[in-house]
């Protein structure tokens, strides 16, 4: 059986023995000591700390506990806090205290109690204990009850095992906190598609410990403004932001307005400045700045958002001096960085700034098990924005669903394309409630939109030979000809594609159906890798006609 170890604190008032005759001292309930008398708690060795004005009296409680405990070791260990409630000096001097005590694990149990010293110290000792430098549990003691005090009672104490999933409600408590979270992240809606809910969780946890800029990535529509919203408002809800969400389409600055907007200017700056402006930047101090389509920025805009980044500090646009701002930065694109960074259009250091945290977000198509609830989503949000509340009766219900899983349904703006088909079909609706016809008319007005057609794929004309050429590892004579023939065709459905998975869904209509959960994207990466050929090589070579 192990033997116990103590760390505690001398109470320079719960510890003090009474000031009449000695003989009466142990009437008094004394933490330090009445640990000691518990008739169950045999404790082999106690650290007990102290400050230097403490010390006759941690003498005494040496005395003491000898006196009914004469088989502990107490060991004194003086600690000159200048300020007991000063939490910084208090934790580096208890965790300095921590480095030096001898804990033999194999050997010894250890108990941290926390009931004597100021409340700083009680935390302290808490931290140091969660993080295992203190390697224990925690102990809490108290006095009897007053129905049972007597003279010589060590009044009551409790063991904390700070593994919380040992405690039911504490760790429902949290579980049901986290799912808040997610809920909050996904808008509310309850989404099936495991991988996606896999990534918001990860976004959650992202979003709970860390201000460090967040990287948003994803074909047009996939619901990258949505999320960053609703990351502010989470951690808005949670206090962890005090300021404002700022919002900015990058691809909406031009030429030198484009620093000015950000940046902000002084009166005078250029001609027109007839007053100073507060930039984006600005705004968005103690917040969160959401910089979508951040691939547009210009270079110059680049170079200062990075200093602006790190150092928390920027130049407005005629100014001598820089301000500071203190914001959060999350950034959005459907556009490879890596490409553009080849080309010359983004900067490298300013990617490898913003993508610590980086998130793909896919597109509807992608996420079949997730148009259902999205299509109820719509209808509640259609009803919350004109107050008007529209229904789908189960056949029109049934024939959307079967039109928005098929192969050839596109869905090319992703949750735009729904968000619009929704809002013209409840519009439409007659009587409050979305029939049959009207979903056969937006489907109809869908399929003309996307410019579909069941054999879309044979209208897609191979690349030439010297385009597989460029993209490929090795000589092109080395391929048989039906591997060079199938080759160009799928460079071609690439070349005509917006993303990686949108290509896929081309050329995979057919055998997709039979997978439970069709991961085109990852099919025809590893197709291309076997040529020695990715994504962003197709992305950098010339388009047919172009």
């Amino acid at each position: 059986m192990k033997k116990l170890n103590v760390v505690g604190l001398v109470g320079a008032k719960l510890d003090q023995p009474p000031k009449n005759l000695a003989a009466e001292r142990w009437s008094a309930w004394r933490p330090s000591v009445a640990i000691c008398q518990q008739q169950d708690l045999i404790v082999d060795r106690y650290d007990l700390v102290h400050s230097p004005h403490e010390k006759r009296l941690a003498e005494q409680v040496r005395q003491d506990i000898t006196s009914v405990s004469p088989e502990t070791k107490l060991m004194l260990h003086e600690v000159a806090f200048s300020d007991p409630w000063d939490f910084e000096e208090v934790y580096s001097k208890l965790h300095q205290l921590s480095g030096r005590l001898e804990f033999n694990i194999d050997t010894h149990d250890c108990l941290v109690h926390i009931t004597t010293g100021t409340h700083v110290q009680q935390i302290c000792l808490f931290l140091l204990t969660e993080s295992r430098h203190l390697p224990g549990q925690l102990l809490q003691s108290s006095p009897a009850s007053k129905r049972s005090a007597g003279s010589h009672q060590p009044g009551r104490y409790k063991i904390i095992d700070l593994d919380l999933s040992k405690y039911d409600e504490l760790a429902s408590r949290f579980s049901l906190e986290q799912k808040e979270s997610l809920s909050w992240l996904k808008s509310g809606i309850e989404t099936r598609d495991a991988s996606f809910n896999a990534l918001i969780e990860q976004i959650e946890k992202v979003t709970l410990k860390t201000t460090a800029p967040m990287l948003l990535t994803g074909p047009t529509g996939a619901g990258k403004s949505q999320l960053a919203r609703q990351i502010y408002r989470l951690k808005r809800n949670r206090k962890l932001i005090t300021g404002e969400l700022v919002e900015v389409n990058c691809a909406t600055l031009r030429g030198d307005a484009a620093m000015s907007a950000l940046f902000g200017h002084t009166k005078g700056a250029f001609t027109g400045a007839a007053a100073a402006r507060q930039g984006f930047l600005s705004k968005a101090d103690q917040g969160i700045l959401f910089l979508d389509e951040i691939g547009e920025l210009g270079i110059d805009e680049q170079a200062m958002l990075l200093r602006a980044i790190e150092d928390k500090r920027f130049q407005p646009v005629g100014a001598d001096h820089s301000v500071e701002s203190n914001f959060q930065l999350i950034a959005g694109t459907n556009r490879d960085l890596q490409h553009a960074i080849a080309n010359g259009r983004f900067r490298e250091d300013l990617l490898a700034r913003i993508n610590m945290w980086t998130f793909c977000l896919p597109g509807l198509a992608d996420r079949p098990l997730d148009i259902e609830p999205n299509l109820r989503y719509e209808l509640d949000l259609y009803a919350s924005t004109t107050g008007t509340r529209v229904s789908m009766n189960t056949e029109a219900r049934r024939r959307f669903l079967k039109f928005a899983l098929a192969p050839s349904s596109k869905w090319s703006a992703n949750f735009r394309d729904l968000n619009a088909a929704v809002t013209r079909m409840a519009t439409l609706a007659n009587s409050g409630r979305i029939s049959i016809e009207d979903v056969n008319a937006e489907t109809g007005r869908l399929t003309n939109l996307w410019n579909l057609s069941v054999n879309a794929s044979d209208s897609t004309p191979p690349v030439c030979a010297a385009v597989v050429a460029d993209l490929i590892e090795g000589d092109l004579e080395a391929l048989d000809q039906f591997d060079l023939a199938q080759l160009q065709h799928v460079i071609a459905v690439c070349l005509n594609s917006s993303s990686l998975s949108a290509a896929g869904r081309h050329l995979f209509q057919a055998s997709r159906l039979q997978k439970k959960n069709p991961n085109d994207a990852d099919r025809l990466r590893k197709y291309l890798a076997r040529f020695g050929v990715t994504w962003s090589k197709v992305q950098s070579a010339q388009q047919p006609g172009k």
